[in-house]
């Protein structure tokens, strides 16, 4: 059984790019956490955070399944 591409990245984001996004995200969190604990956007950024994080994830786990497709196959 042939293995199937089930994920799409957004644009041309690279993992590098996205985790770039998430570093920035990550201080903006923690200054406004500083800043102010019951602060509205906290929630919103957090969930941003974590979308993120899950994208990054997708992709690293389809390139090492490709990876390891393309061992198996040999």
């Amino acid at each position: 059984m042939r293995a199937q591409r089930v994920w799409k990245v957004n644009g041309a984001a690279s993992i590098g790019q996205l985790q770039s996004r998430l570093d920035d995200l990550n201080k903006r969190l923690s200054q406004l956490e500083n800043q102010n604990p019951e602060n509205w956007k906290l929630e919103e950024l957090r969930s941003s955070a974590l979308r993120l994080s899950r994208e990054i994830d997708d992709i690293r786990c389809a390139e090492a399944t490709a990876a390891l497709s393309e061992l198996l196959r040999k």
